[in-house]
């Protein structure tokens, strides 16, 4: 039988331990399956890298986006594929693939011996006032306004693991509001003969990417090959409704005054004077003084129906 390691994050909303023995039940039918709780995002990621050095066919992260970016770290450009069960909290890869948005569903689809396929990520190489990071961002990354928004959401985790989506909406409305109407550009992004000064600068690599919901926030509404960049200048007062209407309906991000987007680029660098929050996926990983991304295809074998 092929093997499955399941990375269960037990902190996940809706995790419990009887959907946990359902699930694996489910999953040992079809697999040699064995699972861990591991005790901190490095364990995850260092026993997806083992579980690929071993040959294992599949790693499945159960819970929310943050279990998922570090299980792909660790198996990226391996034969060992990504599994997903989402478990509660958001799960945006998950939606992205059309994986079932509920446990028990998700891993009888897994059982089933699903297709897989491979994803492009992006290549992550920053500098900041701690050293070097490298590592591959799955759907989307962000210096600026999104990392804080992730940095205050985290400062009260019980909310974010309850609330999710909501959670993230109020967060980014209070930093908006209270920090970055009115603050000067401190980031230059650059991309080819592109320049750009701004307040935050948002990279995906996989569309949609979003705090709301189920409502999808898309860079760009047109499927493209490579990166997407929206890069957000200083925005004043006056526009904060419309950039929040805009958010929410979730498209059309490159009509809003004092936004650029920049589609199908390969690769970007955005300086940060002073260091400014990073984010990938949704986890804070420090300030960084220069962040440096890179289109990587075909980087991730994922199961999944698309």
């Amino acid at each position: 039988m092929p093997r499955l390691l399941l990375i269960a994050n037990p902190l996940a909303s809706g995790f419990t331990g009887a959907t946990h023995r359902e699930v694996m039940t489910i999953l040992s039918g079809t697999y040699d399956a064995e699972s861990i709780w591991p005790n901190s995002p490095t364990e995850s990621q260092e026993a997806s890298a083992k579980a690929a050095a071993d040959g294992f066919e599949v790693v499945v992260g159960m819970g929310g986006d943050g279990v998922l970016h570090h299980i792909a770290n660790g198996i990226a450009h391996s034969d060992t594929a990504l599994g997903i069960i989402p478990s509660g909290t958001t799960n945006v890869l998950g939606r992205i693939l059309g994986i079932p948005t509920k446990p028990i569903p998700a891993a009888r689809f897994l059982a089933a011996n699903p297709p897989q396929h491979r994803i492009a990520l992006a290549r992550i190489d920053a500098t900041g006032p701690k050293g070097r990071l490298s590592g591959y961002a799955v759907f989307a990354a962000g210096l600026g306004l999104d990392a804080e928004v992730v940095r205050q959401a985290e400062t009260t985790p019980h909310k974010k693991v309850w609330f999710g989506g909501i959670h993230y909406a109020r967060s980014a409305g209070w930093m908006f509001l209270s920090k970055f109407r009115t603050r000067s550009p401190s980031l230059r992004a650059t991309s080819g003969d592109q320049r750009a000064d701004a307040v935050a600068v948002i990279t995906q690599v996989h569309w949609p990417y979003t705090y709301f919901g189920r409502t999808p926030l898309r860079i760009t509404p047109h499927p493209v090959t490579g990166l997407s960049s929206l890069i957000v200048e200083r925005v004043p007062p006056t526009r904060a409704v419309g950039l929040a209407a805009t958010a929410i309906v979730g498209r059309g991000l490159e009509r809003v005054p004092g936004m650029t987007v920049w589609a199908g680029i390969d690769e970007i660098t955005v300086s940060a004077d002073p260091p400014g929050w990073f984010q990938a996926d949704g986890e804070l990983l420090g300030e960084l003084s220069e962040l440096h991304l890179r289109f990587a295809p075909d980087a991730l074998a994922v199961v999944a129906p698309r």
